[in-house]
């Protein structure tokens, strides 16, 4: 398989991605309907961290062993655990760190009023202006997590990518072509996971289209660098941080979601989810990845 073919088949994989974010567009959904949605992509997110964090700790074992074996050097093993420990830091402390400087020292703004709250008409003056802000400040709150989100799932399919450029460049264009195939599957699932935490928020087109890449051309991209260079280290980094970013984002949609109500439904969606992401998964496994 060639370079190009390898490219653009790798691009292939990468813009599945926006199967599933014009749903972030979609008008007059229920409480109840948004919670379930939310808690869906929570389901994708949770199997990704599983696979990611499986990915990496499989790394570093794969350096322990050849330590056992004596074709490795200790050093070596102390490493790729320091890269996959540091970037999980990062990953998860980074975010929280950045969204703090962003954001500033000022509290989380409170949730617009549900169905059933106080009336709008006997509000004065200052405080509807007031409640205009807060509904300011919690959309863009959720557009923040909403681009987090994609930032992390990018930082996923980079990897993804590089493992597709590695089994081309190596001449398995069988596995290659199973591997796109699978992760295309795979990241149609992914738009859900960015517009799902938006809860009430309809994003705009160029929203949609910003995370769309964000999210999906690291595919295309890691295609192309895993053509020309592959290295353990480079794959590391990039699951780590991924698991990390992951996992903020996870207790971010959380914490929102319980104020909300229908735990019980959100749970079962939750399961949902993950069996989603497992199911195609299944088409990576069958290629022997």
């Amino acid at each position: 398989m060639s370079f190009l073919q390898t490219t653009a088949l790798g691009a292939i994989a990468g813009v599945t991605i926006f199967l599933g974010l014009p749903v972030g567009r979609a008008q007059h959904m229920s409480t109840r309907v948004r919670v379930a949605l939310s808690m869906l992509s929570v389901g994708i997110l949770t199997f990704i961290l599983v696979d990611v964090s499986s990915e990496g700790i499989g790394i570093v074992q794969t350096h322990l062993d050849a330590f056992k074996a004596h074709h490795a050097s200790f050093g070596s093993v102390v490493v790729v655990f320091a890269l996959l420990a540091g970037g999980f830091v990062v990953g998860v402390g980074g975010i929280a760190s950045v969204q703090r400087r962003v954001i500033g020292r000022r509290p989380a703004p409170p949730l617009p009023p549900l169905a059933g709250g106080q009336s709008v008409a006997v509000l004065t003056g200052p405080e509807l202006a007031a409640l205009s802000r807060d509904e300011s400040a919690s959309e863009r709150r959720a557009l923040r997590t909403g681009m987090t989100i994609a930032g992390a799932i990018g930082m996923h399919n980079m990897a993804e990518g590089l493992a597709i450029g590695v089994a081309a460049q190596a001449g398995q264009v069988s596995l290659a072509t199973v591997l796109i195939i699978g992760f295309a599957l795979h990241n149609a699932t992914e738009g859900f996971g960015i517009v799902g935490p938006l809860g009430g928020v309809r994003p705009s087109w160029s929203w949609l289209g910003l995370a769309g890449l964000i999210g999906g051309a690291p595919t295309f991209l890691g295609s192309m660098i895993g053509y020309q260079i592959s290295g353990d280290a480079l794959q590391l980094a990039f699951y780590a941080l991924a698991g990390g970013a992951i996992l903020y984002v996870i207790g971010e949609i959380w914490s929102g979601v319980r104020r909300h109500g229908h735990t019980e439904l959100g749970l079962y969606m939750l399961g949902a989810g993950f069996a989603l992401g497992v199911a195609t998964d299944l088409i990576v496994a069958y290629g022997g990845a």
